[in-house]
């Protein structure tokens, strides 16, 4: 136990130490941004031991509170800050459910472009010839098409080959699906051109000359050391796979209109947008512009501390 904390402490001294930490406690807009995505992060996934209400609970739902102005306005209610929507659900509760699932679709894609990306850039840069060729070529051909093309043709392929039901039980993993596989260039042709530079170096010579095996080489020797750039346009992939993930729901192609997005939320808001309940959708295009623009506060931060060359 003891040795346990010992590490623990070495590797919080070692954090205290770095450019990074230095970099980070000197950046406002890093800590606020940071504090902000915390909450967020923690309300959306402790949602139930956080949010005053239950929003999809029918036994706590009452049609006479329906469309309930937010509690400073003077026909609101103390109980519901934010309002209520057409059902009488509790703004501020429903907002957080569907943050939730904004979130992991977000994460789900992210990472699912990542592993792909980079195992292909990765492998391309270190083994070249034809098979670089190819890999760079369908990298190309995929970055002339839009993101939010490219998940809808993935959606759309999806609701062709299976059955409606199917696809509703299966909604949120097609989105994950179709978001990731419109984001991995990125990461291919960023992985691709760090793995041409790290492969040239001693290390890599060392290893090949001892018997080390590529796939050691690859995975265990150069990925380190280009994981870099890779968190940087992940973070600000993050950002955008969220903001894609609600443009799918909001155009009635992501997940269903049973499950909480913010996209779902600010299209139904949307429909009540002009007979003055203008809380339904407003109150969650603010909460995701909020959440976007924190992670790509923070990207940005990233960037500029993680790229030695953007520092005077």
């Amino acid at each position: 136990m003891l040795q346990v904390d010992n590490k623990t402490l070495n590797s919080w001294e070692r954090l205290k130490d770095s450019d990074i930490y230095f970099s980070f406690i000197k950046s406002p807009t890093a800590i606020v941004s940071s504090v902000i995505l915390l909450i967020i992060f923690f309300c959306s996934f402790f949602v139930e031991f956080v949010t005053p209400h239950n929003p999809f609970d029918p036994a706590s739902l009452s049609l006479m509170e329906a469309f309930t102005p937010p509690s400073w306005t003077e026909d609101g209610m103390a109980k519901f800050i934010l309002g209520t929507d057409g059902q009488g659900r509790d703004m501020l509760s429903t907002i957080l459910y569907g943050s939730r699932i904004s979130l992991i679709v977000g994460f789900s894609a992210i990472i699912f472009s990542l592993i792909l990306g980079v195992s292909l850039g990765l492998t391309a840069g270190y083994f070249g010839g034809k098979y670089e060729m190819i890999v760079m070529r369908l990298t190309d051909v995929q970055l002339t098409v839009p993101s939010i093309l490219m998940a809808l043709l993935v959606d759309g392929i999806a609701r062709g080959i299976i059955s409606r039901e199917m696809h509703d039980e299966m909604a949120i993993y097609v989105l994950i699906f179709a978001i990731g596989i419109s984001e991995w260039p990125q990461f291919a042709r960023v992985s691709r051109a760090a793995t041409l530079v790290e492969k040239n170096k001693d290390y890599v010579s060392a290893s090949s000359i001892i018997g080390v095996s590529n796939l050691l080489i690859m995975f265990k020797h150069i990925l380190p050391n280009i994981m870099r750039p890779i968190l940087v346009i992940g973070t600000i992939g993050l950002a955008l796979a969220i903001i894609a993930e609600s443009t799918l729901s909001f155009l009635g192609v992501g997940v269903p209109p049973t499950t909480p997005s913010l996209g779902t939320l600010i299209r139904l808001g949307n429909d009540f947008l002009f007979s003055g309940e203008w809380w339904i959708t407003f109150f969650p295009a603010i909460f995701l512009v909020i959440l976007a623009f924190s992670i790509n506060l923070l990207g940005d931060w990233m960037r500029d501390t993680l790229n030695p060359r953007l520092k005077k």
